[in-house]
């Protein structure tokens, strides 16, 4: 027998300002919890951060795609070229990467000052609308403006969707946080396994960008019809002065006013020893595969140059699931020594992106398994930590804010690749003649 059909359920007169809207919200979960009975809802967290994360993966695993179509057309590799050829796209991927994470930056820098003002059921809303326009400008654009404006729209809707789902996420068990980062992990292997294996079957990029709006419509049935409403939590309340699990009954007694603005500061001095390595880790893998991976290649394989990039986005998406999976099983407190790490791959490869030394592909895709290990590994690890070690009463502000670190490396990232990436095919150029 389910546990939760012995739990007691506070009656509408016992949960206060119960608008009608927040009703119906109930009795649609209710229908879900029937047809779905009543799924743990860590998993859906799990489903949940994999429909959150599904379009940006899929528009930096398209990154090269997007490029190559709108500038030169379609790239063509030949197997039988020169080993010593570089073909380059006049805009670095990292282009992609900006637009695709700048807009998020920027939500999640705001967002945690007046996010709560917009109700929960709206801010998914949000998310789904951007998601579903943002796949049908990138299928049916034929200019680069508008395929990286849906890029942006994509961006939004990740961020959007990101920074609300980890501040509910402190209204249920910590073990949610786990399941969360396994789905977003899952979100970067599903999404580029899948457009990777789409278009390797022989569909076009614009067709197989289409058919993944099946994810955003499957993001709302699960927030809205399966996920579990905490009977304690109204759409617009104030911070939680003390964690709270979905089957917990309401009392006022546990709510407290929102933080002041010194202590949102203060607080967020205090999670810098979590935020400054996940600035550096994702600094670091981002700049290798958005800066550095289309300038890896090898003519010498049975992959063209632009498969082997999607293919490469594949093998870093599975490190990062195995990793983002594990903090259950296995957790890792030193994340500094994984920044540490993450950064001399960087170095590494960037010795690589010149030199083209390695003999064999295969080599490669080590290399990238191993950093997304790292990256998944240092993600899931700090925020875990930040749910176990803060402060009850701040901790639904802190993970919107340490949210912040990771975009942040990543915004880098994509600036220092557009230099780098000219940078090494003028030189590459220069080498040839």
């Amino acid at each position: 027998m389910d546990d939760r059909s012995a739990e007691i359920e506070p009656s509408e007169e016992q949960i206060p300002n119960r608008t009608d809207d927040e009703k119906n919200e109930d009795k649609l979960r209710k229908i879900g919890n029937i047809l779905w009975w009543k799924y743990p809802m860590v998993e859906v967290y799990r489903l949940l951060g994999l429909c959150n994360n599904f379009g940006y993966v899929i528009m930096l695993s398209a990154a090269h795609d997007i490029l190559s179509d709108n500038t030169n057309g379609k790239q063509k590799g030949s197997p039988t070229s020169s080993s010593k050829s570089l073909q380059c796209n006049p805009l670095s991927t990292g282009t992609v990467l900006l637009a695709d994470i700048l807009p998020s930056l920027l939500i999640k820098v705001t967002a945690p000052f007046y996010m709560q003002k917009i109700k929960y059921s709206v801010r998914i809303a949000i998310c789904m609308l951007f998601a579903f326009a943002s796949f049908f400008m990138v299928a049916y654009s034929y200019t680069l403006w508008f395929s990286l404006l849906g890029v942006v729209f994509a961006s939004i809707s990740s961020g959007f969707g990101e920074i609300t789902l980890l501040s509910y996420s402190a209204h249920f068990d910590k073990d949610v946080v786990s399941t969360w980062s396994s789905g977003t992990g899952g979100a970067g292997l599903f999404g580029a396994l899948s457009y990777a294996g789409l278009t390797s079957a022989g569909m076009s990029p614009r067709k197989a960008v289409l058919v993944m709006n099946v994810i955003p419509f499957t993001f709302g049935l699960s927030f809205w019809l399966v996920l579990e409403r905490p009977d304690c939590l109204t759409e617009n309340e104030p911070l939680l002065a003390s964690p709270r699990n979905a089957g917990s009954t309401f009392s006022g007694a546990e709510l407290s006013y929102p933080l002041t603005l010194r202590t949102k500061l203060r607080v967020t001095k205090s999670l810098m020893q979590y935020m400054i390595p996940l600035f550096l880790v994702y600094f670091a893998e981002y700049f290798i595969n958005q800066g550095l991976h289309e300038l890896i290649y090898w003519d010498d394989t049975w992959l063209t140059p632009n498969e082997q990039y999607r293919w490469y986005q594949v093998d870093y998406q599975i490190g990062v699931f195995i990793s983002r999976s594990s903090v259950n099983i296995f957790a890792f407190k030193k994340i500094w020594f994984l920044a540490a790490l993450q950064n001399i791959n960087l170095v590494f490869l960037v010795f690589e992106a010149y030199f083209h030394f390695l003999p064999s592909v295969w080599i490669m895709f080590v290399i990238i398994l191993y950093e997304g290990l790292l990256g998944g590994a240092c993600y899931v690890n700090a925020f875990y930590r930040i749910s176990k070690e803060v402060k009850p009463e701040h901790r639904e502000f802190s993970m919107g804010v340490a949210s912040m670190a990771d975009s942040c490396g990543i915004a880098l990232a994509g600036v220092t690749a557009l230099p780098v990436h000219n940078a090494l095919c003028s030189n590459w150029r220069s080498r040839i003649r």
